[in-house]
């Protein structure tokens, strides 16, 4: 009898180039966290870190809605810990964008 991995199995994606693929195999999905750099985009203004990256877990509570997979987090400054979450690797890659600009406007 084959059991399952745990709650997450079937929440989890890899990268194929810049687009996310739903992985049901735990231990490929193992091998691929653990050897790709998962970086969207990382920028440093200052003490203040912009940090875009594919989270690989789907961070969207609801079965109804498209998975998201990437996140801005911005560690430092006034906007410490503030974050937004994508669907897709433009939509991060453009939050990131945005989120250097507000940095910048402070």
């Amino acid at each position: 009898m084959r059991r399952k991995f745990s709650s997450v199995t079937g929440q989890q994606y890899i990268l194929r180039g810049k687009k996310p693929v739903r992985c049901d195999n735990i231990f490929k999905w193992s091998r691929f966290m653990d050897k790709k750099n998962r970086h969207v985009a990382n920028t440093y203004i200052g003490s203040v870190r912009i940090s875009t990256v594919f989270l690989a877990l789907n961070h969207n509570f609801s079965d109804k809605a498209s998975p998201l997979l990437f996140e801005t987090m911005v560690f430092g400054g006034e906007l410490d810990l503030c974050l937004e979450r994508y669907r897709t690797w433009d939509g991060a890659a453009a939050g990131h964008k945005r989120w250097v600009a507000k940095v910048k406007g402070l």
